[in-house]
């Protein structure tokens, strides 16, 4: 048992997901953002390469042979990408597993030692770790004895990263719900009752982020406006130039939060709409610049031209939007907001060109299907609490609100319509979704895609601060029972 704590200032978090890694070092009253935001993929230079990958998210076994130092990672895999080198890429956790020890460790040598400045012979950080869920004992085992013989770490745990994500939205008594995930290429659905991920009932959706931009992109090719922008009569773009570019304009479009995601029925209602009632509340909510800017925006358009103020009139009733991309100013349609439909109808991603393939292609469910058969899978009793906290999240959501309500309306099929609470007590009633709540003031507007770094940071600070030491493995720990300890001593594996 670890009879030691830390220092909050020491303690590192090391968030893992499929195709990225989040970290940063110190816990403090208010929980900071990640200092640390890398894509998960590692290079090494073709001439080393005995079985060619291909770029995208990857786990194409490396040779042997190959040792740590052998890899890219980070701005010098981007700047040898730049460069237009001979780089096959790897990504070791795309297929929701540890496909290859020795990448991982490159990476995580990486954010400890190069981005977060941190040298091995005088670790005083603990590290606690979340990582894709559903792996091995031998595969935790592994990863403990990286971080301690080969980092040098002070303390050590690992959580689950579903698990994470889950503690950054509970709140009191709340300790069952569903975490959907979108990735790039995948989406991880993962129920969670009392407390535990139900591995049994976790399931994994051939389709994510990358998808929703090339649909998108397709979108955009019905738009006159946009493709005689960007590919002119006089001077067209050739065909891999122009899906590049439209590809490019949708990744903005949704960066720039131009897209809505409504549930059947919802209207659109924003700030300026809604009038300033309550000055306090507004404060609270860390909205003062939004209502400053409804008031100043409002204000020009008064002192406006009647042509201009008709113009404004004109594109707010057909819900057109004016965005400057590559130095081109462009008008969109309401197209924009069908960026999400693949996940819900995936058939639509049929036959459009740049779809990655994945297979097996029978697992492509729509997201509602996926959701409400990996609740159906869990124990009928625990179904009812399971539907009170669904929460999606994902780097999808950092820029798209509203998912959650849009996949609330579509599980209804699994919802009572005419509920007998009476005569009923078992059957799921109604759905409630979860957000980051508002008191994490650093995450705030920041979207729910951020929820595994804060959840894995809630977790650190409870853990680390434990005098009994039960819930992370420290050096003592290791050094008289091995890597074995780490079995008893996480939690998430407790």
């Amino acid at each position: 048992m670890s009879s030691t704590t830390f220092r909050d200032s020491t303690v590192v978090i090391i968030e893992t997901s499929r195709t990225s890694i989040r970290a940063g070092i110190g816990l403090h009253d208010l929980l900071r953002l990640p200092t640390v935001d890398i894509p998960a993929r590692v290079g090494l230079r073709r001439s080393a390469v005995s079985q060619i990958g291909d770029e995208g998210p990857s786990s194409s076994k490396a040779p042997a042979t190959t040792k740590v130092t052998d890899y890219l990672v980070g701005s010098q895999l981007d700047e040898a990408l730049a460069a237009d080198q001979d780089i096959t890429i790897y990504w070791p956790f795309a297929d929701g597993n540890v496909s290859d020890f020795i990448q991982a460790e490159a990476l995580w040598k990486y954010v400890l030692f190069n981005q977060l400045g941190l040298r091995r012979a005088q670790m005083e950080s603990p590290v606690m770790l979340s990582v894709v869920a559903s792996l091995s004992r031998d595969a935790y085992e592994r990863i403990c004895q990286i971080f301690f013989e080969r980092f040098n770490v002070a303390g050590f745990a690992i959580l689950d990263r579903p698990m994470a994500q889950f503690y950054a939205v509970i709140s009191g008594l709340q300790l069952s719900g569903v975490v959907v995930d979108i990735d790039l290429e995948h989406t991880d659905v993962t129920p969670v009752a009392d407390g535990f991920p139900i591995h049994l009932a976790r399931t994994v959706v051939p389709i994510g982020l990358n998808d929703c931009l090339v649909y998108l992109a397709h979108l955009f090719r019905s738009n006159t406006s946009v493709m005689s922008t960007l590919s002119p009569a006089d001077s067209p773009l050739s065909e891999e130039a122009l899906q590049e570019a439209l590809v490019a304009l949708a990744r903005h479009v949704w960066e720039s939060g131009l897209i809505k995601v409504l549930a059947e029925g919802e209207a659109a209602r924003d700030l300026e709409d809604e009038g300033v009632t309550d000055i306090a509340a507004i404060v609270v909510a860390g909205k003062e610049r939004a209502v400053i800017e409804s008031g100043m925006k409002r204000k020009q358009n008064a002192k406006a031209q009647p042509a201009e103020q008709a113009r404004a009139k004109e594109m707010e009733a057909l819900d057109l939007v004016a965005t400057e991309f590559r130095g081109k100013e462009l008008t969109l349609g309401k197209e924009r907001h069908r960026f999400c439909e693949p996940l819900f109808e995936p058939s639509l991603l049929d036959g459009i060109p740049g779809v990655k393939e994945k297979e097996p292609k029978d697992l492509r469910l729509p997201l509602q299907t996926a959701v409400g058969e990996a609740v159906a899978k869990t124990e009928v009793d625990q179904r009812n609490y399971i539907w009170q906290g669904l929460f999606v999240t994902g780097a999808i959501t950092n820029h798209i609100k509203g998912l959650g309500a849009a996949l609330s309306a579509r599980v209804s099929p699994y919802i009572l319509s005419a509920p007998d609470p009476l005569n009923n007590e078992v059957q799921p009633r109604a759905v409630k979704t979860l957000r980051v709540p508002d008191y994490f003031a650093e995450y705030r507007d920041k979207g729910d895609g951020l929820a595994g770094f804060l959840g894995t940071s809630i977790v650190a600070k409870l853990s680390f601060n434990d005098s009994g030491g039960k819930n992370y493995v420290s050096k003592a720990d290791y050094v008289s029972k091995g890597p074995r300890v780490v079995l008893g001593m996480s939690p998430s594996l407790l």
